[in-house]
This record gives structure tokens, sequence and C-alpha cells, in this order.
């Protein structure tokens, strides 16, 4: 089971290979597609040739992303400006937050216009090696590798290319912490508030401080694993997904696969979720707002979630996963959009109150029983374990990193800055939301209706969290569809239902090609997750759940069983040990968080009757 693929019986082998493509066409394509600043220094294969294994053209010039990303915080100061209601304070602070973003993205901007530069100039000198624009001929059946026409010496001499012949990398410390703080940042903001009410202005920070060091150590010994073997000359594995494979084994690779679909299918759930009640806040913020706070303005869920799960069931019917990259960039845009406005809206909260909520240990007894207590806390480690479960997109990143000094060494120091940075964000959103609204902190700290003034602020980060998650959606739920789809093809390759492409004229001179397979089963998986969405309506349920199963395997087990293997640790070594003991502690911590959402939602499902969920 864990030899080459090559030893396997043909049906078997290429069913191996949909799923790889599968799990590979989204780790290439799809975290990478949240970052505003990807410019990946990689060409695209030909247009005749779409190896999977290829990298996406990057999302727009950076002259067309960048300018972009900095309107919505100048829109923010050009508001507060033009309303002299807002108390002076909360002026200042918003224009404060504001500035402070703009000049981080303007950074980032002129980091990429510099890197862009280096590879125009790398791909219009080239010596042979491709095409003229940078390109390299791709083998048509083997989409592990460029199949390179000239030999190793004259590539590895080459300064346009590198030493697996794809085009020079010129990703640095800067540009890679860029890349994960921009995918990492996202709806698991919205939770730590209430999971630091939970735990208490003591253990609260402490948990938040052990996830942040647990995940950047482990994103070390990933770091490590980037090349097999040697670890400054070794082959590069370009996905999460080759580097299982290359170290341990095929079936493993497989295991890790079907840990992400799982963790994908509960993303989707969890999104339609957040979506429904950001739809309901906007029109309930604006229901307050006219009725002067006397009507309740209470209102199902149900409607919402149908909508959302009509809007999924149209963009899920776009073919290829490199037609979403326009979805994909504002989904990134809205994410730090509602993340700011959220840490904005807490600090401001907290100012009006002129005090800071909240006790040392948390919501006490006396509002909960001892045993909700337990369930509560163990549930807010998953919903943290969530906000830091993106590892599996560090390998990807890593690909995009220039050597020397070593791929390894470079991405450590990315990991650090980042993980940093996204620390101090979450402990600023978790801290904040929990000392404006102490023991009452709200699940989804945007949504929980803690705000009512400015409402107008409060519509648009709900918007923004909607625009994200219509987006967010897609690119999780794509590597399942492809999946499926290619499982499909492999298993009944003459049927007309799954193979057929009907080309259907667009104006413009453009063209749909429809496929009936893709149009029933997408459709019934955006069905499903929208049915289920109905059935358990519970946010904070879903994330921590979604969180204690996707923090261990991922972020813990595989990147120590990996390092195990790259670096060949000798068992029951100190090391080996130490490694052991670090995944077990984060097994049970995973475990605990598990139930402890599992006893939310069986709470929760007692008060609330199946697909009558009222706010």
């Amino acid at each position: 089971m864990v030899g080459s693929s090559s030893s396997l019986p043909a049906k078997k082998r290429d069913g191996e290979d949909s799923m790889a493509l599968a799990v590979d066409k989204y780790f290439l394509s799809g975290p990478l597609f949240f970052c505003p600043f990807t410019s990946l220094p990689l060409s695209p294969p030909p247009t005749s040739l779409k190896s999977p294994r290829a990298f996406p053209t990057p999302l727009l010039p950076s002259s067309y992303i960048n300018p972009f990303f900095l309107l919505f915080p100048l829109i923010i100061i050009s508001h507060f400006s033009f309303l002299p209601s807002i108390s002076p304070v909360c002026h200042t602070l918003f224009f404060s937050l504001s500035a402070t973003h703009s000049v981080f993205l303007l950074l980032c901007f002129f980091l990429e216009k510099k890197n862009q530069k280096m590879v125009e100039s790398g791909n219009g000198n080239g010596n042979g090696n491709g095409n003229g624009n940078g390109e390299l001929p791709y083998h048509r059946n083997n989409h592990h590798a460029l199949d390179v026409t000239t030999d190793a010496p004259s590539i590895m001499a080459s300064k346009c290319f590198d030493d697996d012949g794809r085009p020079k990398r010129t990703g640095t410390v800067w540009t890679a912490s860029a890349h994960i703080i921009t995918a990492v940042i996202g709806s698991g903001v919205l939770s730590l508030a209430w999971s630091t009410a939970q735990l208490g202005w003591i253990a609260g920070p402490t948990v938040l401080f052990l996830f942040s060091f647990v995940t950047y150590y482990t994103s070390t010994l990933l770091a490590a694993c980037y090349r097999a073997g040697d670890p400054d000359t070794g082959k590069r594995n370009y996905t999460y997904m080759d580097a299982v494979k290359s170290t341990l084994g095929g079936y493993q690779e497989k295991i890790c696969g079907w840990v992400q679909y799982v963790n994908l299918f509960g993303v989707a759930i969890g999104y339609t979720i957040a979506s429904s009640i950001s739809m309901m806040a906007v029109k309930r913020a604006n229901c307050f707002h006219r009725s002067g706070g006397t009507d309740p303005c209470h209102m199902n869920a149900n409607p919402y979630m149908i909508a959302f799960g009509v809007i999924q069931i149209l963009f899920s019917q776009i073919p290829d996963f490199d037609q979403l990259w326009w979805l994909s960039f504002v989904a990134a845009v809205m994410s730090f959009t509602y993340s700011t406005i959220g840490l904005g809206l807490g600090i401001g909260k907290v100012i009006e109150n002129k005090e800071i909520k909240g006790s040392l240990t948390g919501i006490g007894i006396d509002v909960v029983s001892p045993t909700d207590k337990v369930w509560r806390s163990f549930q807010a480690l998953g919903g943290i374990a969530f906000a830091y479960s993106f590892s599996n997109i560090l390998i990807e990143i890593q690909d995009t990193i220039k050597a020397p000094p070593s791929e390894a060494k470079t991405m450590k120091k990315a990991s650090l800055v980042s993980i940093f940075v996204t620390t101090i964000f979450y402990m600023l959103c978790g801290c904040f939301g929990y000392a404006a609204f102490g023991d009452q902190s709200p699940g989804n700290l945007l949504t929980g209706f803690g705000f009512y003034n400015p409402y107008w602020l409060l519509d648009i980060a709900n918007v923004a969290i909607v625009v994200h998650l219509v987006g967010a959606y897609q690119v999780y739920c794509q590597p399942i569809y492809a999946f499926v789809e290619k499982l499909a093809a492999s298993r009944f390759p003459d049927s007309y239902f799954v193979t057929k492409e009907f080309r259907i004229p667009l104006p413009g001179g453009s063209s749909y090609n429809l496929n009936l397979f893709r149009l029933v089963w997408r459709t019934i998986f955006v069905i499903i997750t929208t049915l289920i969405s109905m059935l358990l309506p519970f946010f904070n349920d879903i994330v921590g759940l979604l969180g204690s199963l996707g923090f261990w395997p991922l972020t813990v087990y595989y990147p120590v069983e990996m390092y195990i293997a790259q670096m060949k640790i000798p068992k029951w070594s100190t090391r080996w040990v130490s490694l052991q003991i670090l995944s077990m502690a984060c097994l049970i911590i995973s475990i605990a968080a598990a139930a402890g959402s599992i006893a939310g939602m069986i709470v929760d499902l007692k008060s609330v009757k199946p697909f009558h969920m009222n706010y």
C-alpha cells in the first residue's frame, strides 16, 4: 500500500491519481487565491496542455490588485470625515486603524512590484529553455514533474530557472509572510471573543499563545519537509499532499486526503450558517434602527440559508477552478474588511463602557452549570484551533521562495513573522471583544447584535462576511467537486451522462460547456450542505468541531510524522519521544474540543426545533 503507485493495477492507480489531482488542484490553486499579493514567479502551462501541477496565473497584475485593496480603508476614513456625530475618540481610532492597514498594504504593493519586475526580466532572458514566454513544455503523462527538454546542468546554470526547470522563484521572508497572513485571517476571528469569555483573562490569552507556539513549531517541522531527502538539493514537494506521499507513502496520502475532504465538507456547512446569520444581522440592524429599539426584530434563518444555497448552486456550475480568480480575490479583501471593523468596534465599545469587563476565570458557574462550564471550555479550544488550522497551505507558499538561503530557513522566518502578527491580531480581537461584552460576549462578534451603532458600519462588515463566504465556500468545495468528478470519469469513461460536454453559446462570442453529471452532482452537494445547516444552525458548535477535526491531523500529526521520517529520527530516542508527546497532547485537546462541540450541539438541539431556528 505504501509503495509506488506504478506497481498498482491500472484501474486502482487511476482512482488514486484522480484523488491526488483533486487535492492538488485545490492546494495549488485554492488557498493562495486568498492572497491579494499573489504574484507567483511561475509561468502558466501552455494552453494546450493544462497540467494539474501547473501553478495558476497570478490573479491580476499588482497594479490592479493592490490599489483596489487599499480602497476600503480610505472609504472608512472618508465616512468618518463626514459624520460629525461620531465621537472624536472613535474617529481617531478608525482613522489610525485604516491608515495603518493602508501603509501595510502599500508596503506589500511595492514588494510585489519589485518581484514582478524580477520575474519579467528573468522570463524575458530565456536561453532556449522555454518557448520565448517563460513557458516550459509539460509532460502529458506525468503530473508530478515538468518535462524539460534541456539537460539538467544547463538548467542548473540558468539565471532564469530553478533546479526543477521552473522559472526562478523570487519569494522572500516578507512576501511569504504576506501570503500566510492574508490566507489565514478570516472567519476564525469572529468566535475568538466568545472563546476567551469561556476561558477567562488568564486561560484565554494563554491558550491562544500555546496554540500559536505549537503551530509555529510544527510549521518549522513542515518547512524541513519541503525537499525530499537532502534539505538543500532534494526533490521539491509542491504541495502538502506531495510531502505526505514522498515521506509517508501513498496510503497515508489517501488518509490525509480524506481528512481534508471531511474537513472541507464541514467548512461548507459552517460557512452556510455564518453567511445566513450575517444576512439576518443586516436586516435586524436596519429594523432595530427604524424602530428605535422597540421591535426585537426576530426572524427565521431558513430563507437566508436557502438564498445562500441558491447562490452557491449557480457559482458551483463554473467548471474550471481557474475561472474563480476574481471571486477569491474579492473574498480576500472582504476578510480583512470585516476583521478590521470587528477589532475597531471592540476597541470603541471598551472606550464607550469606560471599563474592562470579564473575569479571571471566564463565565462563572452562577451563570452556567459546572458541567456546561467544562463543555464550553472544551468547545472554546476548538474555536481557537479553527483559527490556527492553516498548515496545509504552507508547502505551497514555501514553493514560491527563492534560494539561497535554503527555502526551509526562509520559511521558518516567514512562519515566525506571520504567526506572530496573526496571534497579535487574534489577541486583540478576542481580548477586546471580551473586554467589551464580558460574559455576554456573542458567539459571532459582528452578528451577535452587540453593536447597534454605527449600524451602517455593521452592515458593511456583515455584507463583507457574506461576500467573503460566498467565495470561500467555492474555494473549499472545489477539491471535493474535482475528486468526485474525476472518480466518476475514471469509473464510467464511456458514460454519456458523466463525460459529455454540451457547448452553449453565450453573448460576446464566448461559450459555456454544460456537463449533466456536474450539474446534478454539485447541485445535490449544495442542497445537502444547506439542509444540514438548517438542521444544525449552530455557528460556535460547528466552528469548534471543525477546529478539533482539522487541527491535530493536519497541523500536528502529519508534520511531526513527516519530520521524523525525513530526519530519520531513531524510535524511542529523546527527540522522538518528545515529538510523540506533543502529538498525543494535541490529540487529547482535539478530542476534548470535539466532545465539547458535540455536547454543545446536543444542548442547543434541546431548545431548537429542526428547521425552525429563529434569531
